[in-house]
Parts: C-alpha cells; structure tokens; sequence
C-alpha cells in the first residue's frame, strides 16, 4: 500500500522522509522524524507507535539497526509491519516482516533507505535510493526526486493517493511538513508543486517563530 524513503544529509544533520500511499493521509500515521536523532517510516499494515518508539531508542544511543532489532523483539503483530530508520550517523536499517504484503522490496545505503510494498515492481526502492544518491541540491529537493523516481519506476500496483514530505533541522518543531490527504489526481505531482512553493519561504518560517523583528515580509496584502 506504500513506498517510501528515509534520509538524513550529514553537511546540515538535517532528517527526513518522503512518502506515497493509495490509502488516505499516509503521512499522518507513517512519517516520523526528530531534529539530532533520526527519520523513521513506519508502513505496510501501520501501527504508528513505532515511530516515536523508535526515535525513542535512538535518542537514547540504540543505532537504527538495533533499534529496529528491539521492535521486532517487542512490538505487536510485526510480522505485519514494515519500518525503516536512518539515524545520526548516516546508519541506516529496515525490517520488512513475514506477512509484509503483495510484490514487497527494500534498499539502503548510507544516509538513505527506501522501501515499498504492494508494489507494480521490485525494483522500486532501488530505483528510489539511487536517485537520491546521485540528486544534488537539499535534502528535501534529493527525497522529493526519489518519491517522483519511484512513482517513474512502477509505485504501486494501483493508483496513489496520498502523500506526504517531512523534514527536521534544529528546531523542535517540523522545518517541512507537507501533506496530501487525498487525492483522485497525482498526489506526488501536487506535493511536489507544494514544495516548490514552500521551498524559498521555508527558512523564513523558522525566523519568524525565533525572532520576529528580523523576518521578512509576508508578501500578501495588507503587509507593508
């Protein structure tokens, strides 16, 4: 029902994912991130307590592999489940248990990992780590690039709709949190216009929760 990718850039230390689903509002119940700790998807059949447990464990010095390692020991129903984490050295980890459903793959390298279930191809997660490997520019631009390469690559067996980009820096709170519910059209393609638009007004967001006196103008009417 869902592919999607895990990164970290070890230039900014800044995390995140990107996601797609046929099912609504995948990114409310999959994606999960914290600034100085990691990114974690939590998919196939979802329990989205995962996430926090896992960013948990790492806060706490467990490696994503290692993390990952306990929920299986600890979790419900993993055989269920499909997570991926990426943390702060750029260690990476998947686990895609027994009953993951339909055509199902994985891949990951440093800083990256990338899997799919349900999937039109296998090659999908592949297709989606490589992009972002040899994508140069932020790492919000790098995971977008990936979710379009593996909607190019097959996605899913049937239609998409829903989708969602997350991305952590310093602060506390999401640098990035774009999200798709639901759509009958493309739900990557609209993120990705979403993003565009985002993209050049995200660090003035975070200047104007710090210090206000300091920000830019909001460029909308009234605003002088």
């Amino acid at each position: 029902m869902t592919f999607s990718i895990v990164g970290h850039c070890p230039e900014t230390g800044m995390f995140g994912l990107a996601i797609s689903s046929s099912s609504p509002a995948v990114a409310a119940r999959c994606a999960f991130a914290r600034a100085g700790v990691g990114a974690v998807s939590t998919q196939n059949v979802t329990d989205p307590r995962l996430g926090p447990q896992a960013l948990d464990l790492m806060e706490r010095g467990a490696t994503p592999g290692e993390a990952l390692a306990i929920l299986e020991r600890t979790g419900n129903y993993m055989a269920w489940r499909q997570v991926l984490a990426v943390g702060r050295t750029g260690e990476s980890a998947i686990y895609s248990g027994t009953e993951v459903l339909g055509r199902w793959s994985e891949a990951q390298d440093m800083n990256v990992a990338a899997a799919g279930n349900l999937l039109a191809d296998t090659a999908v997660p592949e297709a989606m780590v490589a992009t972002f490997r040899t994508t140069t520019g932020g790492l919000g631009h790098r995971l977008m690039e990936a979710l379009v390469s593996g909607l190019a690559s097959g996605g899913e067996a049937g239609p998409v709709h829903s989708a969602g980009l997350l991305l952590v820096d310093r602060q506390s709170w999401p640098l990035a949190e774009l999200r798709i519910d639901w759509t009958t059209d493309c739900p990557i393609a609209a993120l990705s216009e979403a993003w565009k638009v985002f993209e050049p007004q995200m660090d003035a967001y975070v200047t104007r929760a710090l210090d206000p006196r300091s920000a830019p103008s909001y460029g909308v009417p009234g605003d002088e």
